[in-house]
């Protein structure tokens, strides 16, 4: 049902789809929704748990850009790609988190390294970003289904054993979310002011200050309940509001149909599989749920940043793992912008 709402997206009259794209992009719907997400589960959170994955979580996503970059270039040769444009054209934009913080910058450095403009390599770039976002959403809800029939495999949305949010059963209490909302607004504040000085994605700042303050154990309990609190409301209340405005705002449906050869297809399918796979074994290795490891390190790799988050985890039905896929959505993409500015140079 929610894949629907990113496919007929196109067929809205202009004044909604313009009403839409302003809500969710000048008026801050998508932050608003992600702040509170992020706070939430990450003060949730067992504290040592917290502590115990934080290192550990590279590994899968290291593992995703690995399995992405070689099925890839397995496909790329099997089809008549070269090991250039497998890597540069397709891998790379898809792995890099997004828009704004991923293709944007890349064709930037694309065009220090090779010549052209940047608009040239933004043509290239965005149909492998929206079809890559289309098929991490598929493989999602595929990753779902089979950890309900394999349940060993499943988490049930636990990253690793031992690892759930520890909320309450209770009914919502409107002061609590207010005091949850003011929380979560706080620590998305502090992450822009301090995205101005570090050169580091304001969401990715956000989710250190917030980890912080959880292990260092700072907040009172009555603000990690609301925040708690807060974050249940908003995803079960918001997350199909959310979804619509995506797909209506973020969704750039002529360059996925313009992209539809059936070898670029198979090649972008390819890299999506080999994120999963090489998210899946080396999360495995360490210790993580094959399939939430999978989701969060691999698939919200190869997304469209936070609005690919939302779609992800949303098909997948494990919204919790909000904070991870964040990680490797924003600090990922940074290592994906740093590693093609080392890559590129072999190719030239």
């Amino acid at each position: 049902m929610d894949s629907l709402i990113w496919f007929y997206s196109g067929i809205l009259p202009e004044t909604v789809t313009t009403g839409v794209t302003d809500f969710m992009t000048t008026g801050g719907f998508l932050d608003f929704y992600i702040a509170a997400l992020i706070t939430g589960s990450i003060l949730g959170m067992n504290s040592k748990v917290l502590m115990k994955i934080g290192v550990r979580y590279f590994l899968p996503i290291f593992g995703a850009v690995l399995g992405a970059m070689a099925i890839a270039a397995l496909v790329g040769l099997l089809i008549g790609f070269s090991v250039q444009e497998a890597v540069l054209v397709i891998t790379l934009p898809i792995l890099g988190g997004g828009m704004g913080a991923g293709a944007i910058p890349m064709a930037q450095v694309y065009s220090e390294f090779l010549g052209n403009s940047p608009s040239y390599y933004i043509s290239m770039l965005v149909p492998a970003l929206a079809l890559g976002n289309v098929f991490a959403i598929i493989f999602a809800s595929l990753l779902n289904t089979l950890g309900n029939k394999v349940p060993s495999l499943s988490g049930n949305g636990q990253l690793i054993p031992g690892f759930k949010m520890e909320q309450k059963k209770s009914t919502f209490d409107i002061s609590k979310m207010g005091i949850g909302l003011l929380a979560a607004l706080l620590f998305f504040a502090c992450g822009h002011l301090l995205g101005a000085i570090i050169s580091l994605h304001p969401y990715a700042i956000m989710i250190v200050l917030v980890a912080i303050a959880k292990i260092v154990n700072i907040i009172p309990q009555n603000v990690v309940e609301g925040a708690s609190q807060w974050y249940q409301f908003v995803a079960k209340t918001w997350t199909l509001a959310l979804l619509f405005g995506i797909g209506v705002a973020f969704t750039d449906l002529n360059a996925v149909l313009a992209a539809m050869s059936v070898q670029y297809i198979l090649l972008v399918a390819g890299v999506v599989f080999g994120a999963v796979l090489g998210a899946a074994l080396l999360g495995k290795a360490v210790g993580f749920y094959p399939i939430e490891s999978a989701i969060s390190a691999g698939l919200c790799m190869a997304n469209m940043g936070g609005t690919g988050d939302v779609a992800v985890l949303s098909a997948s039905k494990r919204m919790q793992l909000m904070p991870f896929a964040q990680i490797a959505s924003r600090l990922g993409g940074a290592i994906i912008l740093l590693l093609a500015g080392l890559i590129i140079p072999l190719f030239i």
